[in-house]
């Protein structure tokens, strides 16, 4: 086909209401397609690396014993930590330590500096490291190694100097 009979096929398209011609023989295909088609576009959501600081809340209070229960019966409880707790800004996995075989960022009783790393939250194969906003003692770990974190949950007590 030429591009003058190309041409008065489009023309005799377009002056009627048909929205999609296909012709096909032996040698060539034409498909011509008037309008718009609804284009339909999928999204993820963006995967962004977040830094951001961590979130320090109150340490909750411990629960009151119940008054029916013997004294004799309740097992002994160690004495309540007290401080601010340091909670995950994001979603992930709680790692101690850079690499499994590598020591741990902080121990329990260490001064950590502002902006020291104290642990890993892994969210999507990012490596998030979760650093000190301040100057404080840690005074308990809340997560075990390479457990599962929620926003917001506390992953250090702290006590700020």
């Amino acid at each position: 086909m030429d591009i003058k009979d190309l041409k008065l096929l489009i023309k005799m398209v377009t002056e009627t209401d048909i929205t999609e011609f296909e012709m096909d023989n032996s040698e060539e295909k034409i498909v011509i397609k008037r309008g718009q088609q609804p284009e339909y576009i999928q999204m993820g959501a963006p995967m962004v690396q977040s830094y951001a600081a961590p979130q320090y809340a109150p340490a909750p209070a411990p629960a009151a014993p119940a008054a029916s229960a013997p004294a004799a019966a309740a097992p002994a409880e160690p004495a309540a930590e007290t401080g601010d707790t340091l909670n995950s800004p994001i979603v992930g996995t709680f790692y101690r330590a850079p690499a499994p075989d590598a020591a741990p960022y902080v121990e329990i009783g260490q001064v950590v500096e502002k902006g020291q790393v104290l642990c890993i939250v892994e969210a999507m194969k990012l490596m998030n490291e979760i650093e000190a906003e301040c100057k404080c003692k840690i005074v308990k770990i809340c997560k075990e190694n390479a457990q599962a974190v929620e926003f917001g949950d506390p992953l250090f007590v702290i006590q700020k100097l």
